[in-house]
C-alpha cells in the first residue's frame, strides 16, 4: 500500500478521488470525541466503584483491589459480548469502548465466537491468540524492559 501512495496517479484516478471526497459523508468528529471521553469515562468509574467495593466490603488493599477489579471488569466484558451488546454500544460509542482491558476482552470474546464453528483448537483457539498474541508479546517485552531500566536504576542509586 505504501508503495502505491508513492505512485503518481492517473488523471482518472485523481478525477475518481475527487468525486468520492465530494460525496465521502461528514463525520461528526465532536460528537465523536464527545461519545468517546464519556463512555470510556464512565467504564473507568465502573472500574474505581468496583475497586472501591474490594476495598471497602472485601478488606483488600489498594495494592491488591486491582486484581479482581480487573477481573471482574474482563468477566462483565466478555458476557456483555456474548449476548451481543458490546458491539452495540462500540457502534454508538466509537473509540470509548476501547478502554484496554474491557476493549481487548471483548476482541478476544468476539474471535472466539466468531471462530467457533471450526473447532476449539483451530478455530477459537487459533483464532483468539492471533490477536492476543502480539498484545502478550509486547506485554512480556514492555515489562522485561521496564524491570530492566529499574533493576539498572536501583543498582546505581
Amino acid at each position: 500500500m505504501a508503495d502505491q501512495k508513492k505512485k503518481k496517479l492517473t488523471p482518472t484516478q485523481q478525477t475518481y478521488q475527487a468525486l468520492a471526497k465530494r460525496h465521502e459523508p461528514q463525520r461528526p468528529l465532536l460528537r465523536n470525541f464527545s461519545l468517546a471521553f464519556l463512555i470510556g469515562g464512565f467504564i473507568c468509574v465502573i472500574g474505581q466503584l468496583l475497586q472501591e467495593m474490594f476495598i471497602h466490603f472485601f478488606h483488600f488493599t489498594k495494592e491488591t483491589a486491582g486484581n479482581p477489579t480487573v477481573a471482574v471488569l474482563i468477566f462483565l466484558s466478555v458476557v456483555i459480548t456474548a449476548f451481543g451488546g458490546y458491539d452495540k454500544i462500540a457502534q454508538w460509542a466509537g473509540a470509548g469502548t476501547a478502554v484496554p482491558v474491557t476493549g481487548f476482552a471483548n476482541s478476544i470474546a468476539s474471535a472466539a465466537i466468531e471462530h467457533k464453528s471450526e473447532g476449539l483448537v483451530l478455530g477459537v483457539g487459533g483464532n483468539m491468540f492471533k490477536l492476543a498474541g502480539s498484545v502478550i508479546v509486547y506485554g512480556v517485552f514492555a515489562a522485561f524492559v521496564i524491570g530492566l531500566i529499574k533493576t539498572l536504576i536501583q543498582m546505581g542509586g
